[in-house]
């Protein structure tokens, strides 16, 4: 679902989105953090829900990366404290936002989502389609700049994204 900004989801509450990787040890929760920050800090909130998790099982009940938690932490986010997750079909009635962070994420959410999800599922960057990229690279198997370049990516998203996904927002 693209375009109009979705109806809420049942069971979920009107500002509630989940950043999906592949493990949710590297990108969807330095978007989960990044986007929370950008909330806090701009006093917006209040009764929202920004989570994230994985694709596979991987690495369920660890923190993040250790590379993600220091290069977060040089810009003053703190990740230590998340614990990796799998996504589960229970999601799509918990959250009005689905964000995949690449393609492939996008691919595997679609055969999870059940037939009723009313909520929003797509590529977390065609929300801030002005960044010239669709999708988040996996910093995973790389050096320092691809943790790096995942960070300034969701940062300069995060306006955008916080217009999109909170009750009030543009639409587009």
């Amino acid at each position: 679902m693209t375009g109009a900004r979705p109806a809420a989801a049942a069971g979920t509450t009107p500002a509630s989105v989940l950043f999906v990787c592949m493990g949710n040890i590297c990108r969807s929760p330095t978007a989960e953090v990044v986007l929370r920050d950008h909330l806090l800090r701009g006093g917006r909130a209040t009764g929202l829900r920004v989570a994230s998790a994985g694709i596979g099982d991987w690495h369920v009940g660890e923190p993040p990366d250790p590379r993600a938690i220091a290069h977060a932490r040089r810009r003053g986010y703190e990740l230590a404290g998340l614990r990796a997750r799998q996504v589960s079909r229970d999601d799509f009635a918990r959250f009005r936002w689905i964000l995949a962070m690449d393609r492939h994420n996008l691919h595997d959410l679609e055969a999870l989502r059940p037939p009723g999800f009313s909520g929003h599922l797509g590529l977390a960057l065609d929300l801030a389609p002005g960044l010239g990229t669709r999708e988040v690279p996996d910093p995973y198997y790389g050096g320092a700049a691809g943790f790096e370049a995942v960070l300034d990516l969701l940062e300069r998203a995060a306006p955008v994204l916080a217009q999109r996904v909170l009750p009030g927002g543009s639409a587009r």
